[in-house]
């Protein structure tokens, strides 16, 4: 039936329009409370209170103001669950740590930041609970618990299996 399915077609493009402006705006929200922190100066407290956990995954980078910055932001933005807001941070923060090297390819510093970028903890999982939110979930937060633990356990074990398979590959080979 040609008129159900033009039905259908459009009530669906209704619905994926809606959602859309609708994360479309927590991604503006969130975006602008991560610039609100960089030039508050809080990112780069933040930064000071992460550093103790990211100064042993990211070595010798780890000592670069700048860079530990922008990762901190980074890790910030996965943190509060914005990964869309967490890839502009990224991408700054992958262009240090590049700039660090002085080269380009795959430094352990980069690629542990894409590992933390990719697995990411989450703490509060506001994009997941945005699109819950906008489907009518009447407790859209109510997934924490799980997140946390997919988030810990994902991580970690990336991190690990990093460590572990880095001397099986070393760079360069």
């Amino acid at each position: 039936n040609t008129t159900a399915v033009s039905d259908a077609v459009f009530s669906s493009l209704e619905n994926a329009v809606t959602l859309t402006l609708k994360m479309l705006g927590m991604l503006c929200f969130w975006s602008g409370m991560m610039e609100l922190l960089q030039a508050s100066g809080l990112a780069e407290k933040l930064s000071q209170l992460l550093m103790p956990l990211l100064r042993p995954l990211f070595g010798k980078a780890a000592q670069d103001k700048q860079a530990m910055e922008a990762v901190s932001a980074n890790v910030t933005a996965n943190l509060l669950g914005l990964s869309n807001a967490a890839t502009p941070l990224g991408l700054r923060a992958v262009d240090r740590l590049y700039t660090l090297e002085g080269r380009r390819g795959t430094p352990d510093s980069v690629l542990t930041l894409m590992t933390l970028n990719t697995a990411s903890i989450q703490l509060i999982p506001s994009t997941v609970a945005a699109v819950r939110a906008a489907c009518g979930s009447a407790a859209p937060f109510d997934i924490m618990l799980p997140v946390w633990g997919a988030s810990i356990a994902s991580v970690a074990v990336v991190l690990l299996s990093g460590r572990l398979l880095r001397p099986v590959f070393p760079e360069g080979k």
